[in-house]
């Protein structure tokens, strides 16, 4: 699996990019979220990917942020019928902040307005996100917290599209949380909760 790539930026266009890494070309799709985050051509980025493998290609996914690529393997992950297009289509039509309200709050006439998203594909995303994992739980005790909500968020997210339930991936975060003190990243948080998971 490949989880970043690390190099300099040659091309970088609304859907896609070209990073080269040590005169190698990678060609990662990317979401319009992504894209307005991107530094200028020819200057050093750290993007992180989402690999697919298919019969006919491997394809690589990119995403500025941790939140973007998690709720991107969320949506491929647990919602029937989600594919890396169709995922990449509500990460560039929706912030993830929007979409974890449209999701808490089960609006699903705001979801449907994404391109490529219709009716019935969000309702299936409001329920299957909401009845499978339990993430509107999550979202909703999350946002009622203090100015660690979104880390503690992000970090739960994380293990969720790991495939960790809710409440194993909210007792590791609060375990590891009080040790880790207030500057510690979303990344160093999940290997910490990752190591009291296994």
């Amino acid at each position: 699996m490949i989880t970043f790539l690390e190099g300099v930026l040659s091309e970088s266009l609304p859907t896609q990019i070209v990073v080269n890494v040590h005169g190698i070309g990678y060609e990662v799709l990317i979401p319009l979220s992504s894209f307005d985050k991107l530094p200028v051509n020819g200057q050093p980025i750290k993007i992180l990917t989402h690999l697919q493998v298919r019969d006919d290609a491997h394809i690589l996914y990119g995403f500025i942020s941790t939140a973007e690529r998690d709720l991107f393997r969320l949506l491929l992950n647990h919602v029937s019928g989600i594919g890396p297009k169709l995922a990449l289509a509500v990460l560039s039509g929706m912030s993830v902040g929007h979409f974890k309200n449209a999701v808490v709050n089960g609006d699903t006439g705001l979801i449907a307005k994404i391109s490529g998203i219709g009716k019935k594909t969000a309702e299936r995303i409001v329920l299957e996100l909401k009845d499978k994992l339990g993430i509107a739980a999550a979202w909703e005790a999350a946002s009622v917290q203090h100015a660690d909500t979104q880390r503690i968020n992000d970090v739960v997210l994380a293990l969720l599209s790991l495939g960790y339930k809710q409440t194993d991936a909210h007792a590791a975060v609060k375990a590891v949380l009080p040790g880790a003190g207030p500057t510690a990243t979303v990344e160093e948080l999940v290997r910490q909760a990752l190591k009291r998971l296994v």
